[in-house]
């Protein structure tokens, strides 16, 4: 037996590596097509091709997933138990909040492959729908423009999470060579360009409603087309994409650089001018703020809880008129039995109800006073947080009658009671409706040894405070796992309230508060119960000129974002998109001391976390292996 010679072996073990990063790189970013016959017969006739239109639709991201959305569980707006013994979902997304992110295996790193996937098969969609010979000329435009409005999206995701991405116009031939797939990052500034193109090319193809709402309930339509330009403008007009300096040393092999450091005030003017074009076809589709029609229920309610289901349902209610894009491939049906909490103290061993998701106190002291100020303006407000107060008749319907609870929750503005459970809040619905009497309203227990209380390793808020927003009010529980009904609804992706306040963020940053953003903002804030900023500002805070600048504004309209689209996934991209994130993501996570059952006791602060958010940590890692393969791919900062 002949010896291995060594110089042998090392050019054996070269072509090996070599062979495998070619087969890797023909296989990058899947922008070079398979399985040709397969394709050529999708396009024959319009069943087959109607199925691979929905195979486009099929990359969506699951918004609101608890295991695979970054925005839930992956910044600071809730907390969870980490690694419980029986969890209900997978717990690996909520290692982002803990600060585990890494390049070798980025947390959620598999969107990268998803979405160019999803890019992909948009492209062979639209190179081959004009082979199919039995559709009409409108439907074919409409698909067309469905299909580009999806390949926007998913560059809008992608540039969100990675900042500068390629931008993949046309899949590749199956015969091209290695150098050509080895494609590089595209300035930030023309990928917004290039989804703003597909976007216009395809709005005004699409239909102002579905056709048949039975069917076609999550097709994309004008009003979401719209909206989504108004969204992606807004967002390229923001800090972390306009002028951002931090990024300025960000630049491919051959010295392109990715970010701009100059600011474009330009940018501004066209995200308000998208976002008012898109107000108007919302308004002309019927679009308008959800407010709760009380006939629908045998009880004749007071005002305050009109005011508080009408921001409830204007998340949990499917298809409810706000709602101008929802996602029906993601159905809330666990996320609400994880938010839910035992209020129906008969069935409190239901195993269904986990009253997992738990916003930290200073998402708590996020939301106004009941002078729809900030609690750390308003000049009625106590400024000793830890004491405790007993509720007493005029609380009743927010806080249920004599039960001792800590004073932040007591006069808080609506939003507050809709959107946030805790200790002694009553919780409207789930079986109990009658609130002229409201001694017969749930309400939630969650000191140790009570019914909401930790009884178990992995049941009960770790902070104390429940998402209330998540649970339609209709859900009602039982004794047993299958008895607990779920009223389902898609999750929203885009709101009418939000496109308000992004029209009013946008006008703000051209010219400052004109009354055209305090009119816009005044109506979100007038369903949610409140004055208006004037008024409130004017009457009851410390710094009553706060909405007459621009930078006072800029901050009251943030405030009122994070507060309005609270647990709805936005506040994760808006602190990024703001810069804001550092100084928030630095902030302790706490909540009370769920192991004491004295509220004397159970009413202290405790630290669950001490987060770390660093300037790297704005934009998502490209994965090692990625970078590997292709030497074009220039790594994000810090990384």
């Amino acid at each position: 037996m002949q010896p291995i010679k060594k110089g042998s072996l090392i050019l054996k073990m070269v072509l090996l590596v070599s062979l495998t990063i070619a087969s890797s790189c023909k296989k990058y970013l899947d922008i070079i097509p398979d399985n040709i016959p397969t394709l050529d017969n999708a396009f024959t006739m319009r069943s087959e091709a109607e199925k691979y239109l929905y195979t486009c639709y099929s990359y969506m991201p699951k918004d609101g997933n608890l295991g695979s959305d970054p925005a839930i569980l992956g910044g600071d707006e809730m907390w969870a138990i980490y690694n419980p013994p029986r969890p209900e979902f997978n717990h690996y997304i909520f290692n982002l909040a803990r600060g585990t992110q890494a390049t070798i295996d980025p947390i959620a790193g598999y969107y990268w492959g998803d979405l160019y996937r999803g890019i992909r098969d948009c492209n062979i969609f639209l190179e081959n729908v004009g082979k199919v010979p039995d559709l009409t000329a409108q439907e074919r435009a409409q698909w067309i423009a469905e299909v580009k409005f999806l390949k926007a999206y998913y560059h809008f995701y992608l540039v969100r999470m990675y900042g500068p991405v390629p931008i993949i116009k046309e899949n590749l031939p199956i015969d091209v060579s290695i150098d050509k797939v080895k494609v590089s990052r595209d300035p930030v500034d023309d990928c917004f360009a290039y989804i703003v193109q597909l976007l216009n090319e395809a709005k005004d193809d699409l239909p102002l409603i579905v056709g048949d709402p039975t069917k076609m309930l999550g097709r994309i339509t004008k009003p979401i087309a719209y909206a989504l330009k108004a969204k992606v403008l807004v967002t390229a007009a923001s800090p972390l994409f306009n002028g951002n300096s931090d990024m300025g040393s960000l630049k491919n092999k051959d010295g392109k650089s990715l970010f701009s450091s100059a600011v474009s005030t330009v940018k501004w003017d066209s995200a308000a001018v998208a976002c008012k074009k898109a107000i108007d076809i919302c308004h002309q589709a019927g679009n308008k703020l959800y407010v709760f029609n009380p006939a629908v229920s045998p009880y004749k309610l007071t005002d305050s809880t009109k005011t508080t289901m009408s921001i409830r349902n204007a998340f949990a209610e499917k298809w409810n008129s706000e709602v101008i894009w929802a996602n029906s491939q993601s159905i809330s049906n666990l996320t609400q039995k994880v938010a839910a909490v035992n209020v129906d103290f008969r069935y409190i061993d239901n195993p269904r109800i986990m009253s997992e998701l738990a916003p930290p106190i200073k998402i708590a002291e996020m939301f106004y006073s009941d002078k729809g100020v900030p609690i750390t303006e308003d000049k009625t407000w106590n400024k000793d947080k830890l004491t405790l107060r007993t509720a007493t008749v005029a609380e009743q319907r927010y806080i249920r009658k004599d039960y001792t609870t800590s004073a932040i929750n007591f006069d808080r503005e609506p939003r507050f009671y809709a959107n946030l459970g805790f200790d002694g809040g009553v919780w409207y619905g789930q079986g109990s409706y009658d609130d002229t009497n409201p001694s017969s309203l749930y309400y939630v227990s969650s000191r140790k040894g009570q019914p909401d209380g930790k009884t178990q390793p992995d049941y009960g808020s770790p902070t104390g405070y429940f998402v209330k927003k998540y649970v339609h009010y209709q859900n009602v529980q039982g004794a047993g796992v299958s008895d607990y009904t779920v009223n389902e609804y898609p999750w929203p992706l885009i709101r009418l309230a939000q496109l308000y306040l992004m029209y009013a963020e946008s006008l703000n940053e051209i010219a400052g508060p004109t009354a055209e953003v305090h009119q816009y903002i005044n109506l979100v804030r007038e369903r949610a119960g409140l004055k208006s900023v004037q008024v409130s500002w004017d009457n009851y805070s410390n710094n009553p000129t706060k909405y007459s600048t621009l930078t006072g504004m800029r901050e009251i309209i943030h405030q009122e974002e994070l507060i309005e689209m609270a647990f709805e996934g936005s506040r994760f991209w808006d602190l990024r998109r703001w810069k804001e994130a550092i100084p928030q993501f630095r902030k302790p996570v706490q909540g009370w001391d769920i192991e004491q059952a004295n509220p004397d006791f159970y009413y202290r602060r405790k630290v669950l976390f001490d987060q770390s958010f660093g300037l790297k940590d704005y934009f998502w890692p490209i994965k090692d292996g990625d970078i590997l393969v292709n030497r074009n791919l220039v790594q994000n900062i810090g990384w």
